[in-house]
């Protein structure tokens, strides 16, 4: 999981000139399997990504390749994340 935070004294009209171009190239993400979901922040102060990938570093590689991240208008929070583990335990034999 990715957590992206227009950066403190980023303009919207920063933000909004590069939009087009991530918005096409996160489209293409989606497309070739490696975004599997996206939200927009309910702050409006950016958005969270639901990454495909086989770990933290792959998605580094994927998130500061997109324009945003290219013109360091938005810091990013990486979460690694799987399936809930306890829900195993309801698979054993008691």
């Amino acid at each position: 999981m990715v957590i992206l935070t227009v950066k403190a004294g980023v303009t919207r009209e920063q933000v909004m000139a590069v939009m087009p171009d991530e918005i096409r190239q996160t489209v293409q993400l989606y497309l070739n399997g490696k975004v599997r979901e996206w939200y927009s922040r309910s702050d409006g102060r950016g958005t969270v990504f639901l990454l495909d990938v086989k770990d933290v570093a792959e998605g580094h590689a994927i998130m500061d390749g997109l324009p945003l991240a290219k013109q360091d208008l938005i810091d990013h929070e990486y979460i690694a994340v799987g399936p809930l583990m306890p829900l195993r335990l309801l698979m054993t034999k008691p």
